[in-house]
């Protein structure tokens, strides 16, 4: 006897078929579905290819150092003066410091006639919000061994760079690159007897040499200007705030002083 199927729940099993997606009884070819559903599932196991980043490039701003040098050059030469050289510095938009916090530039404090000239670093906080070099804590402490040492009203100071480093930190040759010319043009129109270098990224910078402070301070050398037309004696010391964390170390910074002393006071006496 040949079972029957009820009518009904033949309608029902179409149905269920239809919704799993069963559109057809049988096919011409054969389907090994359990393969298909295989090679589905680990399609969807595998990662997304993630789309490569783009190449890094150069910060929006960043300035073509080249450039900015002989602009640099070229704006510090036609300064007659050093009024005229801070304005031109203040103005000036090729050093990348500018654009990374600082408030102002910073170029310098001291006698314009000045025998002795001092180049630090780079300015700190209180310099940057008093548009003044060596004014903070390390200031007052060069201020106080100046005095000591009977140097009062008889230097001019500035710096390697004349914008704040973010953070404090030392700045880098490409920066001090950029500003040199305008520390090169205020040695000229200063004009002082002899240079001090404070701290081992001033001295690496102005002498163009790679030891580092420790073995610099406290020997002459030469600094020359680019084009070699000014010449004068160089001491490197320590810069005042190592001092103030190494307070040990005062000893050898107030002899650099009086080494420089003696020679300021007799520049025909041999170093």
């Amino acid at each position: 006897m040949t079972p029957t199927l009820d009518p009904k729940a033949a309608e029902s099993l179409l149905a269920f078929w239809a919704e799993a997606g069963v559109d057809a009884s049988l096919l011409d070819t054969p389907v090994d579905r359990l393969a298909e559903g295989a090679a589905r599932l680990k399609a969807r196991q595998q990662p997304k290819a993630v789309a490569a980043k783009p190449a890094v490039v150069a910060k929006a701003g960043t300035p073509d150092i080249p450039a900015a040098v002989a602009e640099a050059r070229r704006l510090a030469a036609e300064a007659q003066d050093l009024p005229a050289l801070a304005a031109t510095i203040a103005a000036f938009e090729g050093c990348g410091l500018r654009f990374e916090g600082a408030r102002q530039a910073v170029f310098s404090r001291g006698n314009p006639e000045a025998p002795l000239m001092i180049v630090g670093e780079g300015p700190g906080g209180d310099e940057d919000q008093r548009g003044e070099p060596f004014v903070g804590r390390a200031g007052q402490l060069l201020d106080k061994m100046l005095a000591a040492a009977g140097l009062t009203g008889r230097v001019f100071i500035t710096n390697t760079v004349f914008w704040r480093p973010p953070g404090n930190r030392t700045p880098t040759p490409a920066e001090q690159a950029v500003c040199a010319p305008f520390v090169e043009r205020a040695i000229a129109l200063v004009n002082p007897k002899m240079l001090m270098l404070a701290g081992g990224a001033s001295a690496k910078a102005m002498l163009k040499r790679e030891e580092g402070i420790l073995s610099l301070r406290g020997r002459w050398f030469e600094w020359k200007s680019e084009d070699e037309t000014l010449a004068l004696p160089a001491l490197p010391t320590l810069h005042p705030a190592f001092l103030l964390r190494q307070p040990a170390a005062k000893k050898k910074a107030w002899t650099d002083l009086l080494t420089l002393t003696e020679r300021l006071d007799r520049p025909d006496r041999p170093a």
